[in-house]
Parts: structure tokens; C-alpha cells; sequence
């Protein structure tokens, strides 16, 4: 195939995507003695994938994901980059070789490091960089060097390839930069947020959904759309809802959102928790006064400073004061309207369910709508939501729980995923309910923690939800008796 450039040892090809440059592509790879031509994204289906790999000859294919700005490092005519790549691919048997690079900006090069690759991984949106080298022989192992998902896979043979080469060989990260490229032209391997649950992007999801059902299925971590019976409570509890509401210097947005729990309209007993974790400014300040006007507002201060948001939800859960149902609010977001949480307990109801969990609007602080607005998680469905469960980086909001199980599992103490963490833990045994319409206002501002992570900030976050998904895989595997 014509767009194949080759040396003994590797070959090179470009995957172009919507915004790529391909007039760049003939200078783009040094050292492969041809000139490298940029296919489109065609590629990316299952049938071009499979012509690329029956077209390869040479042990190693190198894929490039962002063909108008990338340099692999050189020294002459001898291209370093690639040359390490190939030694670290040789040296370590491995199907797939990534590594950092530099990012150029008008600062000059800033060092952009990955993340290493988990066997819980399975996200589609794992950032690899702008390059992986493959191993040929792996990859026809892996797949008999056509998809085995078939001509129907439009977008993900990437993906479809990269599950199995993890079972089939070793992915490996080098830690060192290998190459440049320019920022606006780097491919994001890792999702921006809600990118995933964009309702446009809906047939692409389906078709990654599929992929990663069929291999967990492959390592026999597929779960069946099978639930026992919720236990029964085995203690009376003061109220039937508690409003959980972990927070620390949220002087701006407490009472907002501590006024929306209690403004909600129930025919049944409810309260509001306020676990107060040490905040400096006049959160606390703010909480007593309100709660000496509402005997409804508990007003927890932990003993403990080591505490996360989970820790938090741990110290509501387990006191004297939580009712059956426990219902998140996060301390700078407000409910939707006074009936939200009258619909979250009534979905209990409808159940049996371990754990319910709602629809958001993203909003500024003003409560404007802004992109990608609702977030309604409609990809979850009854026959195979905790399967996809492990493919996405989050399940929704608000979230709720039945309280005699929560208390079982516990969260983990951790201020990023803990969400996740236990809602997969819930998920493997037990049914999750679903509320589509949108009951809960998620404010963007500038005091949201998670408002412009710091690379390092969000490779640790990266990282703690795959060893989740790694975690929870080999527990699904123990389950289904491996």
C-alpha cells in the first residue's frame, strides 16, 4: 500500500483526523528513508485497519496520531526517537510502545508527560500521545490481522486493537520525550471533559460501548444483567432522607446550597447533613447560623483532618442523624427545584435499587445554561450500564444511596473518584437506577476544584480511576470464578 513508509524495521503511518494538516506529512518522520503519506480517518474502521496490518511487512508499525506538527528527536540523519522506541519494544517483547513528549508554545518547550497504562484501562479516551509503535506480530496474534468486531466499526479499531494487544503482550510507557508537537494540533487520547457523553457523539459511543463489552467478555470480567434482592434494613432510621453535603471554604455558595436541600417539598421526613471539614473561612460560621434557625440542618464538625470528600460522606453516612436514603449535593450546586429529591426517593420505590442516580445541567455561577448542558448519562441502560460503567469516567449526579448497603462498602477517603469508586463497587452486585431528567444545577466557577487542573493534578486523577477500573476487573473476574 502505497501510504505505508518503511525502513527493515518499522513502517509509519498517519492517522489524519477532522483537523489535521496533511501537507506536512512528507518531512514528518526522519530517518525512515521515505517520505510518510497521510491517510484520512478512514483508517480508523475496521476494514482499514485490517488493510494497514495485512500491508505492513517490516516487525513494527509506528501510528501517528498528530501528523501536522510532530518531530520525533534526531541527531543527523539517525532519528533517536524512533530508534528508542524500537529498542525498548525489543528489549521488552512489548505489543505497544508510547512515551512524553515536549509540548512547544510560545514559552518554549514544556515537558508533557502520559501516564502508565493499567490492565483497567479500558477507557477509550487513554491518552497515548501523538505516537505508538506497534509490534506486528502481536498484532496479527491479537487479531489474525483483521478486526474481530468486524466491517461495522467505523471509529474504534484503535481501540478495538489496543484491548486486545493488552491481553496479548505488555503496553508499555518510556518516560522520556521522545518528540515535539505543537498543542493545538496534539490528538487528545484522553477525552475532554464530557466529551463522552456528548448526545452528537451517540452512534460513537454505541460502537465503543460494544468494543468494550466484548472485551470484558474476552477476559471474563462481563457482568450479566443479573441482581439480587436489596436486604432489608436492619435498624430504624431517624429520618428516610439525609441531604449530604461534605464542604470546606465554600463561604460563597453554602447557604445557596444548603437553603436549596431544605426548600425541598416532601411528604416524607428528611434533613440535611453539613459535614464542615475544617474550613478556615466563615463556612462554619455560616452553617451554625443557619442551622440554629433549622433544627433540620445537622451540622457535623469531624474529629479527624485527614478527611477527603469521601471520608466526609463516610462521617454522615455512619452517624446517629442519616436516614434509609442518603442524597449527594456538593457544596457550590444547587437542586433544580424543590420536587428533586421527592423524585430521587421515589425511584427508590419503583426499585428495588442500591443506588439512584440523576441528571445535571452544567451552569455558570448565575445559573445560564452553558456547553454541553444537560448531562443525562442516557448510555447507561439496565442489560449492560455496569459493563460501560468501567469504559466512562463517571456515572452522573445527584447521586443517592440506600443507606444499609452504603454502610457496608463505606467510600474510600479520597477528594477525586470516590464517586466512581463506589458506584462501581454497588454496580457489581446490585441494580442502579436511572433519572434522566435534569434535577440538579452544576455551577461553573472559578472556586470549583476542578476547574483547570494542572497536568500533574490530572494525570493523578487519570491514574486512581484506572487502578478503580484494574481493581474492580479482577474483583468481576473473581466473581465469575477466574
Amino acid at each position: 500500500m502505497e501510504f505505508l513508509a518503511a525502513t527493515s524495521r518499522v513502517s509509519a503511518i498517519i492517522l489524519a483526523g477532522v483537523r489535521s494538516d496533511r501537507a506536512a506529512a512528507p518531512t514528518l518522520v526522519r530517518g525512515l528513508g521515505a517520505s510518510v503519506t497521510t491517510v484520512g480517518p478512514d483508517l480508523l474502521s475496521g476494514e482499514g485497519m485490517a488493510a494497514v496490518l495485512e500491508a505492513t511487512r517490516t516487525p513494527y508499525l509506528l501510528l501517528i496520531f498528530a501528523p501536522a506538527r510532530i518531530r520525533f528527536a534526531a541527531t543527523g540523519d539517525l532519528c533517536d526517537g524512533i530508534e528508542r522506541l524500537l529498542s525498548v519494544a525489543s528489549d521488552c517483547g512489548a505489543a505497544l510502545v508510547f512515551s512524553d513528549y515536549f509540548a512547544v508554545s510560545a514559552m518554549g518547550p514544556q515537558y508533557h508527560s502520559l501516564i502508565d497504562y493499567q490492565f483497567g484501562s479500558i477507557r477509550d479516551g487513554f491518552d497515548f500521545g501523538g505516537a505508538v509503535l506497534l509490534s506486528k506480530d502481536l498484532c496479527v496474534q491479537a487479531t489474525g490481522t483483521r478486526s474481530p468486531s468486524g466491517a461495522a466499526v467505523r471509529w474504534g479499531s484503535f481501540y478495538d486493537l489496543r484491548l486486545k494487544l493488552s491481553v496479548a503482550g505488555q503496553i508499555v510507557r518510556i518516560p522520556e520525550p521522545l518528540y515535539t508537537v505543537k498543542p493545538e494540533d496534539r490528538t487528545q487520547g484522553g477525552e475532554r471533559q464530557f466529551d463522552y457523553v456528548d448526545p452528537k457523539q451517540r452512534d460513537y459511543q454505541m460502537e465503543m460501548e460494544r468494543i468494550a463489552t466484548d472485551h470484558l467478555k474476552n477476559i471474563n470480567a462481563y457482568l450479566r444483567p443479573e441482581f439480587p434482592e436489596i436486604p432489608s434494613a436492619a435498624s430504624e432510621f431517624p429520618v428516610d432522607a439525609s441531604v449530604v453535603i461534605p464542604v470546606r471554604n465554600r463561604e460563597r455558595t453554602i447557604r445557596d446550597a444548603v437553603t436549596s436541600a431544605l426548600s425541598q417539598r416532601t411528604n416524607f421526613s428528611f434533613n440535611v447533613i453539613a459535614v464542615d471539614n475544617h474550613s478556615s473561612d466563615t463556612t462554619t460560621e455560616i452553617l451554625a447560623e443557619v442551622a440554629a434557625q433549622d433544627r433540620r440542618l445537622i451540622h457535623i464538625k469531624p474529629a479527624r483532618v485527614d478527611l477527603g470528600i469521601g471520608g466526609c460522606w463516610n462521617e454522615a453516612i455512619f452517624s446517629t442523624h442519616c436516614g434509609k436514603i442518603a442524597v449527594q449535593l456538593d457544596s457550590d450546586d444547587l437542586y433544580s427545584s424543590d420536587q428533586a429529591l421527592g423524585t430521587i426517593v421515589g425511584k427508590f420505590k419503583q426499585g428495588p435499587y442500591a443506588m439512584v442516580i440523576g441528571s445535571y445541567k452544567i451552569t455558570n455561577f448565575e445559573l445560564q445554561e452553558i456547553p454541553p448542558g444537560l448531562i443525562d448519562h442516557r448510555e447507561w441502560t439496565r442489560e449492560n450500564g455496569r459493563n460501560n460503567a468501567l469504559r466512562i469516567n463517571g456515572l452522573g449526579a445527584p447521586r443517592a444511596f440506600y443507606v444499609p448497603l452504603l454502610r457496608q462498602f463505606g467510600l474510600p477517603n479520597t477528594s477525586y473518584g470516590e464517586d466512581y469508586a463506589i458506584a462501581l463497587r454497588i454496580s457489581r452486585e446490585y441494580e442502579i437506577g436511572r433519572i434522566y431528567e435534569p434535577l440538579y444545577f452544576a455551577r461553573r466557577w472559578e472556586g470549583n476544584s476542578d476547574a483547570q487542573l494542572d497536568l500533574t493534578t490530572a494525570n493523578r486523577y487519570d491514574t486512581y480511576k484506572d487502578r478503580l477500573r484494574t481493581l474492580e476487573i479482577m474483583a468481576r473476574q473473581r466473581k465469575n470464578g477466574q
